[in-house]
């Protein structure tokens, strides 16, 4: 074998400006998801801002009345929805008592027992039906609005007559149109949908804590079974 010609290894890149390049590929890529985020929030604070603090209203009279949340997703928006049924059984940011809401992916057996029995599709719509009852809420967050158990659930909450809302990416969607209300995020990479869906999870608790604090005897009731 013959060495490296002196010439061909001199066109190689120093390693430092290797690293200055990259950086700068990284920095830009960084900016653009940065620039991204504002547009779709700007967005959000004119067309979406009302429907989120209607829903915290909403939950705010449901939920001390002894009616529950159930809320549901797929992958990263499982774990949204997970978020925020803890903020509720737990507290957003005041002290009051823990209200009823359940994500619909945490119970892994029946997850795992349903998906084996009646198949994936059918995972939600099941446990909806087990669970839901008339005057419940159920919250479905997709950025895709197309997945086929999220669109079985809403039927199934609507079939037993709980108030559907969605959170999506931008319309039109499948899941949208199969709710009874939508929060629909206009943005360019599911990356983005998701991190304004934690913005709205998080202004629906701050709504729901604050119509709470203007009614401070609302206390969680039971409900009796139907």
């Amino acid at each position: 074998m013959h060495p490296p010609h002196p010439a061909a290894a001199s066109v190689r890149p120093a390693p430092e400006a290797a690293d200055t390049a990259e950086s700068a590929e990284a920095a830009e890529a960084a900016a653009r998801h940065c620039r991204a985020l504002q547009d779709s929030l700007a967005r959000f604070h004119r067309h979406g801002l009302d429907r989120v603090t209607a829903w915290g209203r909403t939950l705010a009279a449901v939920l001390p009345a002894g009616g529950r949340l159930l809320a549901a997703g797929n992958g990263g928006s499982a774990a949204q929805a997970q978020h925020l049924t803890a903020e509720l059984v737990g507290r957003y940011s005041q002290d009051r008592p823990g209200f009823s809401a359940i994500a619909l992916h945490a119970d892994t057996s029946t997850v795992t027992a349903v998906g084996n029995d009646y198949g994936f599709e059918s995972l939600y719509a099941r446990q909806i039906a087990a669970h839901g009852r008339p005057g419940d809420v159920l919250i479905l967050m997709s950025t895709s609005g197309r997945s086929p158990n999220l669109l079985a659930a809403a039927r199934a909450g609507r079939k037993a007559g709980l108030a559907v809302w969605a959170m999506t990416g931008s319309r039109p969607n499948p899941l949208s149109g199969a709710a009874d209300e939508t929060l629909a995020i206009d943005a360019p990479a599911p990356a983005t949908v998701q991190e304004m869906h934690l913005v709205a999870l998080h202004l629906l608790c701050e709504a729901f804590d604050t119509a709470l604090a203007r009614h401070p005897g609302r206390r969680p009731n039971a409900r009796k079974a139907v």
